[in-house]
């Protein structure tokens, strides 16, 4: 398991993990074991601040069974999207975002994750990342939100 969290940590790009819980900086959270829901139990998410101690996040550990191209059969660049879809969450479980490692935004109402990590969401940017770069992305379906003070209460209770 360790090994897969330090795998993850150079993928995204070193973070401090939640331990250090400054809920203000994005942050890596691990659920704790006892943590034992059926949706977070065992997830690795990526978290960012949204302002006024709201915050937005992504599992990154659940890939589903689903490829792109099963989603889009008639998108031709979606069949060379080899990994599967992963579960980001259970917010939009619609929407496919686009998880990108790159030192700038790929456009439209992108928004930075953490450093070199955008979340894309326009349907027409995600479309421009499975043609142009999809060995940069993960592509994720849902996320996760937090109301104010949300995340705050789930960290002192001990779920991440």
């Amino acid at each position: 398991m360790r090994t897969i969290l330090v795998a993850l940590a150079l993928w995204l790009g070193w973070m401090p993990l939640a331990g250090a819980a400054d809920i203000g900086k994005p942050l890596i959270l691990v659920a704790k074991p006892e943590l034992r829901d059926r949706l977070y139990g065992s997830t690795v998410l990526v978290v960012t601040p949204l302002g006024g101690d709201q915050h937005v996040g992504f599992i990154v550990n659940r890939p589903t069974r689903t490829t792109l191209g099963e989603l889009f059969p008639e998108h031709g660049p979606s069949h060379k999207v080899v990994d599967p879809v992963y579960l980001g969450g259970p917010f939009q479980p619609g929407a496919i975002f686009a998880l990108v490692r790159r030192p700038d935004s790929p456009g439209g109402k992108s928004f930075e994750m953490m450093p070199g990590l955008f979340a894309a969401f326009d349907a027409e940017v995600v479309d421009r990342v499975i043609k142009s770069e999809p060995e940069r992305a993960k592509f994720v379906a849902g996320l996760v939100a937090w109301r104010p003070g949300e995340l705050r209460y789930e960290i002192d209770q001990g779920a991440w």
